[in-house]
Order: structure tokens, then sequence, then C-alpha cells
């Protein structure tokens, strides 16, 4: 269950993170907490699936590499196993399911285009299937920022 501390917490580091040497002692001075406090706290919220992710993005072109977006169309009784091996790849870096023709989704981020296209080739080979690639045309920055909510017990 999420505390009223949690609350404070994940607020908090809703945007504009500190850019300091230690940036979690600097939110743990704001929130009245150890630097200690803050790290364990956001390990417990992210083991507890409170938060599934917590690091910065990355405009990866910039470094040179891609973020690929890719789908495949997966017979049901081969989902499972199919899933294991796409996932397997260190590049991929989530994987979910879509009620559509092409039922599998997943993302592929590489150091470079060219190591991209060949993880999607090598899922073809490995796999059988065909792997569908959507390279990114046009970039869009959509800044989702939530109220807070008051926490009941």
């Amino acid at each position: 269950m999420l505390t009223p501390e949690d609350a404070r917490l994940i607020e908090r580091l809703h945007g504009n993170f500190p850019l300091v040497d230690r940036p979690y002692a600097a939110v743990g001075e704001e929130l009245g907490w150890s630097e200690d406090q803050v790290i364990n706290r956001i390990g417990m919220l992210l083991s507890q699936g409170v938060l599934t992710r917590f690091g910065p993005l990355f405009q990866i072109e910039r470094a040179g590499g891609q973020f690929l977006l890719a789908a495949m169309a997966v017979p049901e009784g081969r989902y499972e196993e199919i899933t294991r091996t796409v996932n397997s790849f260190p590049e991929i870096a989530h994987n979910y399911r879509r009620d559509h023709e092409l039922n599998m989704w997943f993302v592929i981020a590489a150091e470079s285009p060219r190591q991209a296209s060949s993880v999607a080739a090598a899922i073809e080979s490995e796999t059988g299937l065909q792997v569908a690639v959507f390279p990114k045309e046009e970039e869009f920055f959509v800044e989702l920022r939530l109220q807070p909510l008051s926490v009941r017990y």
C-alpha cells in the first residue's frame, strides 16, 4: 500500500531531479530523510511494482543509437516460447501483447541502427517468424504530469 511518505517521494521525483553530485541526499534533505532512506525506499517501491522503472530518458539517436519499434504475428500456441526467445536479447527494452494481427510488440534499444537491424534479423532467424520494424519518423515530446493523490488508509 502506498503510504503518505511514498506519495511525497514519488511526487518529488516526478521531474526536476537534482543534477548534483549526490541527488538522493538532496532529495532526502528536502523530505527530512537520509540519503540511504531515499535510495532504499525507491528500491522497495520498484521491488513491490509500485514503480516499474526509475531512471533517465535518453534521446538515443543523439548518441548514435536507435530505438526500433517491432512487431510479430505470433501463433497463440507458441506465444510463451517466442516471448522467452525475444526477451532473451539484452537489447529488448520491453515487450507486450496486443489484440491485433501483429500481437507481439517490442522495442529494440541498440547502440547503432546496424545493431538494431541485426537483432531484428536474429529474432527472425531464431523464431522463424517475420519481424515488422517501424523506425521512428518523427519525435514528439509529451509530458504527463499527474496531480498528487491524497492517500487514505
